[in-house]
């Protein structure tokens, strides 16, 4: 089987700081770096590192080659990734001592998506495989009809969360991750229970608190969180995500799928950066056996 992901491409730009700036205030970093990221492309990473066969939609600008070199670096084939006349999106990403962090994304070439690439990179899907979408890209509700249609399972990250985009993919979502916040969000916008929504599943992420799986008809499924000293957050619900869908992509049940998730997720907030943190699947299964 393999996972197909529609997903954002960024140039992410760190600035460390001792404290997140507070509305006004100016505040010199301790250390700066830049590195590959995005909501897509951290899923897509975290999926190939996990094991499954991956092929990431994108769009990236024209003769951008730092970019196209770091994708490559990661195994991200290119086949399917657009060259167009808009910049690469990139992110400014602030992150404190205690691995919390602030962001504000430019979406640039993200928000010009080639349809006549969805088209024909999702003609050669089967059913069964998986569309992978986040709120980061245009023509996700195109790309998730043409999934539903094929009988593909479609993944969505209500993320950045914005209720009318939601509201217009969800006909044809299949597994809907959402953390706390967003879910409080969805509760309160639609009046719908979680356990109610017309997914077949919905996957909570609870940070610390560790992630639910929620069907209609049945007790949530919980997975304890594996508790660790983060050293940077940024990218983990995309770790989670792009793992859980190799995991379940590649055989595991939703039980065993959302432990692996969560393993790698822990695993991933240990280390700095974003694509460059995603872990191997030879590393979580470490993790996991020595946790």
């Amino acid at each position: 089987m393999t996972v197909y992901c529609l997903g954002s491409i960024n140039i992410d730009n760190f600035y460390r700081l001792q404290a997140l700036p507070k509305a006004g205030e100016t505040l010199a970093a301790t250390g700066f770096s830049r590195g590959l990221g995005g909501k897509g492309i951290n899923q897509s990473i975290a999926a190939l590192r996990a094991g499954a066969e991956v092929v990431h939609i994108g769009a990236i600008g024209r003769d951008d080659a730092w970019i196209e070199g770091e994708l490559t670096r990661h195994g991200v084939a290119m086949g399917a990734v657009s060259r167009v006349e808009v910049a690469t999106g990139h992110a400014i990403v602030a992150i404190d001592d205690a691995g919390e962090n602030q962001i504000i994304i430019h979406s640039g070439a993200n928000n010009a998506q080639s349809s006549e690439m969805i088209r024909f990179t999702l003609s050669g899907a089967k059913a069964g495989d998986i569309l992978l979408l986040q709120n980061e890209t245009s023509h996700q509700v195109e790309a998730a009809k043409l999934a539903h249609a094929a009988g593909m399972q479609v993944f969505y990250s209500a993320a950045p969360f914005a209720l009318e985009p939601l509201r217009a993919v969800l006909p044809y979502v299949t597994h809907l991750l959402l953390n706390e916040g967003e879910g409080a969000e969805l509760v309160a916008a639609t009046g719908v229970a979680l356990e109610q929504q017309p997914v077949q599943a919905v996957i909570m992420t609870r940070g610390a608190q560790g992630a639910d799986w929620i069907e209609q008809g049945k007790a949530p499924q919980h997975t304890p969180p594996i508790k660790v000293q983060p050293v940077d957050t940024t990218g983990a619900g995309d770790c989670f995500a792009g793992s859980l869908a190799a995991a379940l992509d590649t055989g595991a049940d939703p039980a065993a799928a959302m432990r692996y998730a969560a393993a790698a997720a822990a695993l991933q907030v240990t280390r700095a950066g974003t694509a460059d943190a995603m872990p191997s699947r030879a590393d979580v299964k470490n993790f996991m056996d020595n946790s």
